[in-house]
């Protein structure tokens, strides 16, 4: 990535992430990425609503997005940022989760949340990049974690 693409900010919509990851609903978990600096850093949107399907079990009387799924969300930004650093490419790569490392949960996340998933890149190494996360609620940490995925063609 060179420099003038680092500067640039750019921001992707859903039908962009439709684009970059192969993920449908109901496992696709970020909504947009409204800032992203090529494959540095971004931050992705994922609007927590309680008509997703693990709040009839996680739990009934008081849902709780389980916390596996908000490392997900991150992964899957993360992933997203991977995936437009190679261009537009069909059909789209595939970036596979390969590791998740102190990962935290400070805070429960409920319906009407907006996680705002902040991810950095730590280093990347062939098709491997490896990201620090960290997932917001009104500017409260929620969850961290590092994440790493390489990239494979469809």
């Amino acid at each position: 990535m060179d420099e003038a693409a680092d500067r640039t900010i750019d921001c992707y919509d859903i039908q962009r992430l439709l684009q970059l990851l192969p993920h449908r609903y109901p496992m696709l978990l970020v909504d947009r990425i409204i800032e992203a600096r090529g494959d540095e850093s971004c931050i992705g949107i994922k609007n927590v609503t309680m008509n997703e399907p693990q709040f009839t079990g996680h739990f009934p009387s008081r849902p709780v997005m389980p916390g596996v799924l908000v490392v997900e969300a991150m992964a899957q930004t993360a992933g997203a940022l991977c995936a437009a650093s190679q261009g537009l490419q069909t059909p789209a790569p595939q970036v596979l989760l390969m590791t998740i490392d102190k990962a935290k949960f400070r805070k429960p996340v409920v319906p009407g949340d907006q996680l705002r998933l902040h991810m950095t890149k730590i280093t990347k190494r062939r098709n491997i990049w490896w990201y620090r996360g960290e997932a917001r609620v009104d500017g409260v940490l929620v969850c961290e974690a590092e994440v790493s995925a390489m990239m494979v063609p469809a």
